[in-house]
């Protein structure tokens, strides 16, 4: 069995590329099943047991296979150019494609937030988990990937419980706060929106509420569920076709959802500044694919920063994590060999099984002969002896026909093998 990690992430390809490649969450379930569907008309890939689960967030899309045949890793990149419509040949050299005990060390750091745009953020293990419940309600998941994701998990808890991998992060939520301080003094004179009411816009509104803003509104699709979020932080909430009237009264805009369309166009904005009688917008726009069409960064007295944008505020502070990375690598390649080994030994199973399966039956075989002997009124003693030496002599039979019909090295192999497997303990 194979194991595979292919994706791209903000360091391999940029946001234009990331988005396009993004699955919405309506896409995973049906994805996953479709990997499983693309591994098996590969005639180089079997047909049966082939496991999948993707993962995509903001600033990765990855697709993780356990696969039995050559070309797995191929197959899964070709697979992600196809469903999303995308040229493979543009679409390679952007990707990472990690086998076996590299698709685990990956996936570990992952988990971990090793591999995060912001160092030690524990959002993506809370991601990681949701994609793994997709891949299983989507029969996904078996045997390899399900335990390699459980032990993903178990590392991520003892990397953060033993270093100090997140104690000096910067978020996105606390860059985006720092950024719109750069553009307005005080927070506590402005108007604040935030669209969408995902687990991304609830941590923003923490940092944002906690600078007093003048007014805190959620804007989402669900009113419902706005209101609840707008609740805890003392706002209001409003439904999203409501944006093109009330655009102009916010100052800062951060945007978060899973829209596979842009929510917020260059026409809707140039009216909003215009409306605002030029006075600064600043918006944030988390989402990928994007919330907020690109061309709005070119309108005067409007700041729009993407995700990428946000990475460079985030990197403050790289040194003092160094020793707490260096810390939590060594745990990760602990675990990595450990997950190996068990991987290894998943190998042997089938010959312990077919060892199992011959045993039984010449067990059975003796044991048959010895109920006749029993039957016809045999000496039990002489039954016991008859049933022991019988069933050493057929174990027996296989090794020592290997042993005389092999010549050369094979034969002084099996002489120095056959005694440690049969050496009895005293």
């Amino acid at each position: 069995m194979q194991l595979s990690a292919v994706g791209l992430n903000h360091t391999t390809a940029p946001l234009s590329l990331r988005e396009k490649v993004a699955f919405s969450p309506e896409q995973i379930s049906q994805a996953v099943v479709a990997a499983r569907a693309w591994f098996g008309r590969d005639a180089n890939v079997a047909r049966h047991g082939n496991e999948a689960a993707i993962l995509s967030t903001c600033n990765r899309t990855e697709l993780y296979a356990a696969c039995t045949g050559a070309n797995a890793i191929d197959s899964t990149a070709h697979f992600l150019a196809d469903f999303h419509k995308l040229s493979y040949t543009d679409l390679r050299p952007h990707l990472y494609t990690l086998p076996q005990d590299n698709a685990v060390r990956h996936a570990f750091r992952v988990a971990s937030g090793l591999d995060s745009m912001v160092i030690g953020e524990p959002q993506i293990l809370g991601q990681m988990k949701d994609a793994v419940r997709q891949a299983e309600a989507a029969g996904g998941l078996g045997t390899y990937l399900h335990q390699m994701f459980q032990r993903s998990f178990a590392v991520a808890k003892e990397v953060r419980t033993t270093t100090e991998i997140g104690a000096h992060s910067v978020s996105m939520a606390a860059a985006a706060v720092r950024l719109s301080q750069r553009i307005f003094d005080k927070i506590s004179e402005q108007h604040v929106l935030f669209i969408g009411a995902g687990e991304m816009i609830e941590l923003c509104a923490t940092h944002f509420a906690a600078q007093n803003p003048k007014s805190l509104t959620i804007a989402n699709r669900t009113l419902e569920r706005g209101e609840a979020l707008a609740h805890r932080f003392s706002g209001k909430a409003i439904r999203l076709a409501d944006l093109p009237q009330q655009l102009a009264q916010f100052d800062i805009i951060v945007s978060c959802t899973a829209s596979s369309l842009p929510i917020i166009g260059l026409g809707l904005v140039e009216r909003a500044v215009k409306a605002r009688k030029h006075r600064p917008i600043f918006m944030v726009d988390l989402a990928v694919p994007r919330d907020i069409e690109p061309e709005v960064a070119k309108l005067d007295d409007v700041f729009l920063y993407t995700v990428d944008d946000l990475g460079t505020v985030v990197q403050t502070g790289l040194e003092s994590r160094q020793a707490a990375v260096a810390q939590a690598e060594a745990i990760i390649e602990t675990r990595v060999q450990s997950f190996m080994h068990w991987v290894d030994g998943r190998a042997v199973v089938p010959v312990i099984q077919d060892l199992h399966e011959s045993s039984e039956q010449l067990r059975l075989m003796e044991l048959e002969r010895a109920r006749k002997m029993l039957a016809r009124g045999d000496d039990i003693d002489a039954v016991l002896e008859a049933l022991s030496k019988g069933i050493t002599a057929k174990f027996l039979h296989g090794p020592q026909q290997a042993l005389h019909q092999a010549s050369g090295d094979e034969r002084a192999r099996l002489a120095t093998l056959l005694p440690q497997l049969f050496r009895t303990k005293r």
